[in-house]
């Protein structure tokens, strides 16, 4: 293949692995907690042999998938009215047990399971310092202070139930993303001491729609115009082989 339709090709792959990251955006864009993300890309550069009418090594530059960056910025606050609805305000995350580990979420749309647990809207047990919160009938109204302690009033007397583990790590974009909220890391989890814990309030996304829709347009310009350049390299080759093929031998 011709290496500006290699070149070409690069750029096309590129503007369609940024097309996946905007509709993911757009998709999760009511999804609480969730962050937005960037498609990131680096030149690669490389050399080939030169033509006849050219001298020294020719250097050809491709696009190269880089992964992702991800927007760590406050998504807005909403109330919602429901009692074991939180949201952080500030850096930290919210630690769950999964089947595969210990993981970090800012979405803090909980319930209690049948056992009394409280866990996420995928079943998983919410983690406090002493490890799964449970809350009983018994325990009545609870509320949930600014550090994130669970407590009740019972009997005219303060009953704390637990409190909350929200946990902080040194680099949260080297966080790897699980599904649309999750994050696991092998990064140490230390107590945040920037944040506090809202309830009856959830984080919205931080994906702003009509951003994210110009950002596509701009995307799908640029696979037009990429995708002209392609056909009209191809469309030369083609009338070169047909002169050629008129040639007499």
């Amino acid at each position: 293949m011709d290496n500006s339709l290699l070149v070409s090709l690069s750029h096309q792959l590129a503007a369609y692995r940024s097309m996946d990251v905007i509709a993911n955006n757009i998709a999760n864009a009511s999804t609480p907690g969730y962050k937005r993300e960037t498609a990131k890309f680096e030149e690669f550069v490389t050399y080939v042999r030169p033509s006849e009418t050219q001298t020294g090594p020719q250097a050809l530059s491709f696009v190269k998938d880089a992964g992702a960056v991800r927007d760590l910025g406050q998504g807005e606050l909403n109330s919602t009215g429901a009692t074991l609805d939180f949201a952080i305000n500030g850096k930290g995350f919210f630690a769950v047990q999964t089947p595969a580990g210990i993981r970090y979420t800012r979405d803090g749309h909980f319930t209690l399971n049948q056992d009394g647990q409280l866990v996420t809207s995928d079943g998983y047990a919410v983690q406090g310092d002493g490890g799964a919160i449970t809350i009983t009938p018994d325990d009545g109204n609870v509320s949930v202070g600014a550090d994130g302690t669970i407590s009740s009033i019972i009997n005219g007397a303060a009953n704390q139930i637990a409190k909350l583990q929200v946990v902080t790590f040194p680099d949260e974009r080297a966080m790897i993303k699980q599904g649309a909220n999750l994050y696991s890391t092998t990064q140490t989890a230390r107590p945040s001491t920037e944040s506090t814990v809202a309830q009856r309030m959830l984080e919205g996304s931080n994906v702003k729609p009509v951003i994210e829709i110009s950002h596509m347009v701009e995307v799908m310009r640029a696979y037009e115009m990429t995708a002209t350049m392609t056909n009209s390299q191809e469309q030369l080759m083609r009338q070169a082989i047909d002169k050629l093929g008129s040639m007499p031998n």
